[in-house]
């Protein structure tokens, strides 16, 4: 390990600024290979008399300083530690700086940078600290106006926050541009971008009879990609105001797709930056899945606009105030664009998959974390998705009137603020009348809790008494958690039918607040099977599943669209888990029944019917003992070839009855048909070699990428050789030209299931479509088989695990964000039942790297760390 550990940051140490900021005018000079920004601060005394001003800084050339007009001289201010220190300001005051910066050079994407055609920025989280010298927090919030001088003719279009104000053409070939952002903001949601852009524009009419600007600027060869992109934000724009009551407060909202980005989306104030992959849509260059995805994260961006941006969090360890928030947005703004039961089952599949695993990992940290080393490193899936279910149970626990009672308290009370989760919890309390105390406790506590069930019933009395015990086990730092107040949604499974609970309901919520409570039921004429957790009330494991003949009977006749799917996901657990001989035909008649259900939509069919995944299967593993990745891959194969068989022809019938007639549309019944026989085909080829065939004929007379991508999956997974590298040769011929299309070509050969993947990922790396520079790239090829290729990132002499590392170091000093967040698959070492001093190895081997960067020191320190 490194010497000088960097400085952890703990919440508990939370101090108002000495300083605060009321005024900001920024000018940025751009020349190719430097760019001069001179800052002029309106700068207020709000700590103590004698404190000096501390402004952060990294990677700075400084030029000039100068308070009210007068320039300081060297013994006034000092330069150390990333921080410029002024020992003796005034109270009030204007501050002068000049510096120099290099974007061309920064290959961390924080800042400003350059990405192919234009100079654009990434300030979230501390970003700003690298394009001038500032307090770069959160709660410092000030008004903001931008001079951007550039070459005309490389750089046409100059945007940044609000408002433009003016333009002019200056000699030599370059010209200016003036913006104004009349709401104060902090640092972090600055943005500029300057450039030579496409513009894709259209305009919205709010509720109140406002005309708002919107512009997309993509480079060129983007500019018609872009109608789905600017439909979803019109989409979005109307639901927040017929949900929320939120209208757009400008009027203007920009979009940019940038190639190079570290992160999906950032929801800059009236300028948002996106990553290009999530707004560029078009039939052949994206999928029915990522259709959906440029919807939420357009949807989720702008719904920053109050919740993130008007509303902003106080300091980092807040984060999930805006983000799980604007998360529980996005995902019922798509639950009413499409299939509210769709959605949910396909969020609560990547919660328990990947955040319940972050959970029992080194990296486990509450909703709101007590303390980091680089912030960077807590973008996690427990602050965004977690963080979104405790929001979510908050809706349930106070109905869909009081919390959006207390949503507009708070918007109302913090507008133009620096908030925090206990401000945001406080106005859902007051709005409601309820106390919250104890559901607060949501944010303190890390892991995922969990929760035992038994049911007793009495039939003279026709009372059913269901005991729910509830723990949450020890986990870094926190020991002996006191019980959460849990919302337990419930119905009753009487003779195969729900048993009405209201007049109106065959759902009632109960609230868990003890150790172990009992709760009863009247008025049950038979005895009942409990439907648990229904829509997923609470983000919890039930640790005793009920037996297969209940699973059964809530597969078939449960009317939650959660617990039908959980049902027999878990009765398909149960069977890989079990490596019995044969499948029950109880079960076999059971997925009959979803396959004819006249009731159920193509895409739950889909949900239903498909086989846990190998990381879920893993989760359930690591609550017994270690984890045997390729006893979890070759059993559920083995599962998969049994069902293909006994199933066969079901899946045929699948197959040809949901071809889709006409043009392709990435809409609901669609994209139904489509999941459902893309699954039909995957059993199919796992129960007869000669189905590949079919998945070729798919992959070639395909007119989207869903089904190129679909047949091509299959046939570089269970082809021959030849047939594989036909098709792939084929694939690069026709779509090298489009990057985002030659990201699914990389993905497609990294999660090849076959040891000798990891050559062909080593020999990827050389091929001219990689770039290790950008992000996409890196994900798509190192990110997708470490993530997703068990068999070959846990081969058995540990070139995986040294794959990966490999590349970790090698971009570690240039871009620390992604490196980080490529190191998950290790972190975990200590699950697996092979491998773990390989592992380890590993990871011994990136923290004895020279300057190792704070967000690789962080994880690896953590991983490695005692337990």
């Amino acid at each position: 390990m490194r010497d000088g550990a960097p400085q952890t940051i703990y919440r508990k140490d939370y101090q108002v600024p000495d300083f605060l900021v009321d005024d900001v005018h920024l000018s940025f000079d751009i020349h190719p290979g430097q760019t001069r920004v001179k800052s002029r601060l309106q700068l207020r005394r709000q700590g103590a008399a004698d404190a000096a001003l501390k402004l952060d800084g990294i990677g700075l050339e400084l030029e000039s300083l100068a308070i009210d007009g007068e320039p300081l001289t060297d013994d006034a201010f000092q330069v150390v530690d990333e921080q410029l220190i002024v020992f003796k300001v005034p109270d009030t005051f204007e501050l002068s700086v000049e510096v120099v910066i290099q974007p061309e050079a920064n290959t961390s994407l924080e800042g400003l940078y350059k990405s192919r055609t234009m100079y654009c920025t990434q300030c979230e989280a501390e970003g700003f600290r690298k394009i001038t010298y500032f307090p770069d927090r959160p709660d410092v919030l000030a008004v903001y106006t931008v001079e951007v001088i550039a070459d005309q003719q490389q750089c046409p279009v100059l945007l940044s926050n609000g408002n433009l104000l003016e333009t002019k053409t200056l000699a030599d070939g370059r010209h200016r541009a003036v913006w104004h952002d009349p709401y104060p903001k902090p640092s972090y949601l600055f943005a500029l971008v300057a450039g030579d852009l496409a513009l894709v524009e259209d305009s919205y009419t709010t509720v109140s009879g406002r005309e708002v600007a919107l512009r997309i600027w993509v480079e060129e060869k983007d500019r018609h990609y872009c109608d789905h992109a600017m439909a979803s934000l019109k989409h979005s724009m109307r639901w927040d105001e017929e949900v929320y009551g939120l209208e757009y407060d400008l009027d203007l909202f920009n979009i940019v797709a940038v190639d190079d980005f570290n992160m999906g989306a950032m929801e800059n104030k009236s300028l948002n930056i996106f990553n290009t992959s999530c707004v560029l849509a078009a039939p052949d260059i994206t999928t029915d899945m990522g259709y959906q995805r440029v919807e939420a994260i357009v949807a989720h961006e702008y719904f920053h606009n109050y919740s993130g941006n008007r509303v902003t969090c106080r300091d980092w360890f807040q984060l999930s105030l805006k983000e799980g928030f604007t998360v529980f947005r996005d995902a019922e703004f798509s639950a009413d664009m499409n299939s509210r039961g769709v959605k949910r089952v396909e969020d609560v599949t990547f919660l328990r998959t990947h955040q319940f695993a972050e959970d029992a990992g080194p990296m486990a940290h509450p909703v709101r974390p007590d303390s980091f080393i680089e912030i960077s490193n807590f973008y996690t899936l427990t602050v965004y998705e977690k963080g979104a279910e405790v929001v979510r149970m908050l809706h349930t626990l106070l109905g869909a009137d009081a919390f959006h009672q207390g949503a507009t308290l708070y918007f109302s009370r913090h507008d133009g603020q620096a908030a925090t989760c206990d401000d945001f919890v406080t106005a859902m309390e007051d709005a409601s009348g309820r106390d919250l105390t104890q559901f607060r406790r949501w944010y303190e506590q890390a892991g995922t809790p969990r929760i035992t069930v038994s049911g007793k019933y009495d039939s003279e009395q026709q009372r059913y008494s269901l005991s729910i015990h509830q723990e949450n086990p020890d986990s870094a730092g926190q020991t002996n958690k006191p019980p959460l107040l849990i919302p337990i949604a419930v119905g009753l499974i009487v003779d195969g039918q729900p048993l009405p609970l209201s007049e109106d309901n065959s759902t009632q919520v109960l609230e868990l607040t003890e150790r172990e409570q009992t709760f009863t039921f009247d008025n049950v004429p038979a005895e009942p099977v409990p439907s648990l957790l229904r829509g997923f009330s609470a983000p919890v494991r039930v640790m005793n599943e009920p037996g297969e003949t209940e699973l059964l009977t809530l597969m078939r006749g449960d009317d939650d669209d959660f617990v039908r799917w959980d049902s027999a996901q878990t009765l398909l657990a149960q069977l890989i888990e079990s490596e019995a001989a044969s499948i029950d035909e109880d079960l076999l008649d059971a997925c009959r029944a979803v396959l004819n259900s006249p009731d159920m939509d193509a895409a739950m069919k889909a949900h239903t019917l498909r086989l846990p995944s190998e990381d879920y299967l893993a989760d359930r593993a690591a609550l017994k003992g270690l984890v045997d990745v390729h006893r979890i891959h070759h059993a559920r194969n083995r599962v998969k070839a049994m069902l293909a068989a006994a199933l066969a022809p079901e899946w045929k019938a699948a197959f040809d009855d949901n071809v889709v007639n006409g043009p392709y549309q990435p809409k609901g019944a669609q994209i139904g048909q489509r999941a459902l026989r893309h699954l039909a085909l995957d059993y199919l080829c796992s129960g007869d070699a000669e189905a590949v065939s079919l998945a070729s004929k798919l992959y070639f007379d395909a007119d989207n990428l869903t089904d190129r991508l679909s047949g091509a999956r299959l046939v570089v997974n269970l082809g021959t050789q030849a047939e594989r590298e036909t098709l792939l040769a084929h694939f690069h011929d026709q779509w090298s030209s489009q990057n985002l299309v030659m990201n699914q070509w990389l993905s497609l050969q990294a999660t090849r299931p076959a040891e000798d993947c990891v050559e062909a990922v080593r020999v990827l790396r050389e091929h001219p479509v990689f770039d290790w520079r950008n992000p996409n790239k890196l994900r798509s090829l190192i990110g997708a088989f470490a993530a997703g290729n068990t068999i070959a990132f846990h081969r058995a002499d540990g070139a995986g695990y040294a794959l990966l590392a490999e590349t970790v170091a090698h971009i570690q000093a240039d871009n620390p964000q992604i490196a980080a967040r490529m190191l998950s698959p290790l972190t975990r070492w200590r699950r697996y039942a092979q491998g773990q001093k390989l592992m380890r190895n590993e990871l011994e081997r990136i923290a004895n790297l020279d300057n190792l960067s704070r967000d690789v020191f962080e994880v690896v320190s953590r991983s490695l760390a005692e337990v």
